[in-house]
């Protein structure tokens, strides 16, 4: 599909656009002046929870969170959404009010956007914010020995998946609405208070899918402790159905190669790794001599964190 494009953008030619051309990224950044950068993003997907605000909430704090994997802070939003026009008025303007809310809780204005009909509602935003040129995050950088933290919980696919399907408990559904609300804002300003380089956000690609995009970027191996990994309420359970979106699956066919799971894990247990995140957390490499500095500041700020593994030398993600 992005063949006939090739070479039509060759980023010797923008020698201000420092991510967007080369490598892949969350986000790209465009290089204003020697202090600053605008970083720029767009994300919108179909429902994943039945609630049209909370439905809204969720997209904006997914459009934003790869503002935040970058290490920047964003100010700017448009609107992208489809909308059916046989959905009552209440139900759209929910969905926008939603969008608003969660944008004017993260300092973001949103000005304006565009819509169009559609058989399906689709909601999003174009997110803009600023970092420093000299201090933004990246995919890639990770070195041996640097200590690998999660700032949410996984299991968001299987859980809405089940709730999809009828099968989801209302209290497991409510632990999964409000993680995938959270701002990763708060995560990534102790992350770059503390020097961290390298970080993605845990969306679609799945746990493996980013973490192994961190490991190819830098050329280093992970090794995941699974004993380690947060799951919210419910999912190992939707799990050991075999509930998972059919992202998972496409996951786990284009990652696998690239990771080596204990023999005692089950193929339940793998498949969590492989599950798709709406809104998932950020994934950060830390420097082991500033740990200390960043579970301070996290506890200060109540910030949530696991330390689910390291980086190693070896060129795969071990799951032991």
């Amino acid at each position: 599909m992005l063949r006939p494009i090739q070479g039509i953008f060759q980023a010797s030619e923008y020698p201000n656009l420092l991510v967007g051309l080369d490598e892949p990224d969350d986000a790209a950044v465009w290089q204003i002046d020697e202090e600053k950068a605008i970083v720029i993003t767009t994300d919108f997907f179909t429902p994943v929870v039945d609630d049209p605000y909370d439905y809204g909430a969720i997209a904006a704090a997914n459009s934003l969170s790869d503002i935040y994997a970058m290490g920047g802070k964003p100010f700017l939003a448009l609107n992208i959404a489809a909308l059916p026009p046989n959905l009552p008025t209440e139900v759209l303007a929910e969905i926008l009010r939603g969008g608003a809310e969660k944008a004017r809780e993260a300092g973001v204005v949103i000005a304006g956007g565009h819509t169009i009909q559609d058989q399906e509602p689709k909601y999003g935003l174009v997110a803009v914010g600023f970092v420093n040129p000299k201090r933004f995050f990246r995919k890639g950088g990770a070195k041996p020995g640097d200590l690998l933290t999660l700032t949410k919980p996984l299991g968001f696919g299987t859980t809405t998946t089940a709730l999809k399907r009828g099968l989801a408990k209302e209290e497991d559904v409510s632990e999964a609405v409000a993680w995938m609300k959270v701002l990763n804002r708060q995560a990534a300003e102790i992350a770059q208070q503390i020097g961290v380089t390298t970080a993605t956000d845990i969306t679609g690609y799945s746990l493996l899918g980013h973490a192994w995009e961190i490991a190819s970027l830098s050329d280093v191996g992970l090794r995941l402790h699974f004993d380690a990994l947060p799951f919210i309420r419910g999912a190992k359970a939707y799990a050991a159905q075999f509930i998972f979106p059919g992202g998972a699956f496409d996951n786990r066919l284009y990652f696998q190669e690239h990771v080596r799971f204990d023999p005692k894990l089950s193929e339940v247990e793998q498949m969590l790794l492989f599950d798709p995140q709406t809104s998932g957390g950020l994934l950060l490499a830390v420097d082991p001599a500033q740990w200390q500095i960043f579970e301070q500041a996290a506890q200060n700020l109540r910030q949530p964190y696991w330390l689910i593994g390291e980086v190693t030398p070896h060129g795969v993600i071990e799951v032991d």
